[in-house]
C-alpha cells in the first residue's frame, strides 16, 4: 500500500509541475487544522515529514490569520501555535483586519494561484472549495499519513481546454500572418512585372521545363519497375555493405563486400609424421639405455 500511495503522489506532482509550472522547493500554505493534525499526531520534522509526501523540499508557510486563529481557541492549541510561530513562514496577507484562515488562504491563493502553492488542511469545505480553483493541489491528513488528493474533474477539463487553445492561432496572430502574406505577394508581383522577357529568361524556363520532364520520365519507370516486381518472385536482395576506408586523413564511403569475408582461410601446418623405420635416409633415432644399480648385483655375488 505505501509503494502505491508513493506512486499515486508521484503522478499528482508530475501532473502539476507539467501543465501548471510548479517547481522545487515546493511552497506549502498550512491552515491551523492541518499544522494541529501535525502537532498532535507528533510528525516532525514537519518539513522532512511533508516533503516525504510530496516527493522533493518544501517550504512551509502559514499567516498571521491563521496564528492568531490558534491562539484564540486556548491552551489546547497553544503547542500548535507555537509550531506555527517557530517552524513555519509568514506569508504576506494585506488585511487592515484579521479574518478567518479559510478566508485569508482564499485570498492569497486567488483564482488561478500565480505563486503555486500547495494547501494543506482538514476543513473539508475548504477543500471542495479549492477544487473549483485551477492549479491547487490540495494535502491532508489521515492519522499518522498524508495524503495528495487527486486532481478534480474541473482542473482536468481547464487543463485541456488550455492546451486546444494553444494550437490554434489567435485573432491577432491571424490578422498579422494575413497581412504578411498580402505584403509577401505583393513584392513578388512587383519584382516579376519588373523583369524583362529577354533571351536569359527564355533559357531558365527551358531548364526548368526540362528537368520537369526528366522527373517525370524517371517517375514512369520506376513506376513500371515497381510493378514488374510485384508480379514477380519476391526475394531478399543482398546489399553491399558500407565501408568507411580513411586515405590521408579523408574519410570516404565506399560501396562493396566485407574486405574480412574477402580473405582466404588460413591453413593450419600439420605436425610433421613420424617417419618409418626402414628409411636411410633420416636419422637414428637414439636408444636410451637402462641404468642398473651394481650395488645389488655385488651383494648376490658376494653370497653365492
Amino acid at each position: 500500500m505505501r509503494v502505491k500511495k508513493q506512486k499515486r503522489h508521484r503522478r499528482v506532482v508530475r501532473f502539476y509541475t507539467a501543465c501548471f509550472g510548479f517547481r522545487e522547493p515546493f511552497k506549502v500554505m498550512c491552515d491551523g487544522t492541518f499544522i494541529h493534525h501535525l502537532f498532535g499526531n507528533k510528525l516532525g520534522p514537519f518539513e522532512k515529514v511533508v516533503g516525504n509526501a510530496l516527493g522533493g523540499s518544501v517550504k512551509l508557510f502559514t499567516t498571521r490569520c491563521v496564528i492568531g486563529e490558534l491562539q484564540a481557541l486556548g491552551q489546547e492549541y497553544g503547542g500548535s501555535c507555537s509550531a506555527a510561530r517557530n517552524e513555519f513562514k509568514i506569508a504576506s496577507c494585506d488585511h487592515e483586519k484579521r479574518v478567518t484562515a479559510v478566508a485569508c488562504i482564499m485570498q492569497i491563493i486567488g483564482e488561478k494561484n500565480t505563486d503555486h502553492f500547495f494547501v494543506g488542511t482538514q476543513d473539508f469545505e475548504m477543500r471542495q472549495k479549492l477544487k473549483e480553483i485551477p492549479g491547487v493541489p490540495v494535502l491532508y491528513g489521515l492519522r499518522t499519513a498524508l495524503l495528495l488528493e487527486q486532481p478534480s474533474t474541473h482542473q482536468r477539463d481547464f487543463v485541456k481546454s488550455s492546451e486546444e487553445s494553444r494550437l490554434h492561432m489567435t485573432d491577432l496572430e491571424l490578422q498579422m500572418l494575413k497581412k504578411r502574406t498580402m505584403e509577401r505577394l505583393s513584392a513578388v508581383e512587383a519584382e516579376e512585372e519588373l523583369k524583362p522577357d529577354d533571351a536569359e529568361n527564355q533559357i531558365d524556363k527551358d531548364i526548368k521545363y526540362q528537368i520537369l520532364a526528366t522527373q517525370s520520365v524517371v517517375e514512369r519507370e520506376a513506376e513500371r519497375r515497381r510493378m514488374q516486381t510485384e508480379d514477380g518472385p519476391r526475394f531478399k536482395r543482398k546489399r553491399a555493405k558500407l565501408i568507411l576506408v580513411c586515405e590521408t586523413n579523408v574519410a570516404h564511403l565506399l560501396q562493396g563486400p566485407n574486405p574480412l569475408s574477402c580473405l582466404k582461410k588460413r591453413k593450419h601446418p600439420e605436425p610433421n609424421p613420424k617417419k618409418a623405420s626402414g628409411d636411410d635416409s633420416g636419422t637414428r633415432s637414439r636408444s636410451r639405455k637402462r641404468k642398473r644399480s651394481r650395488g645389488k648385483n655385488a651383494s648376490k655375488n658376494s653370497d653365492d
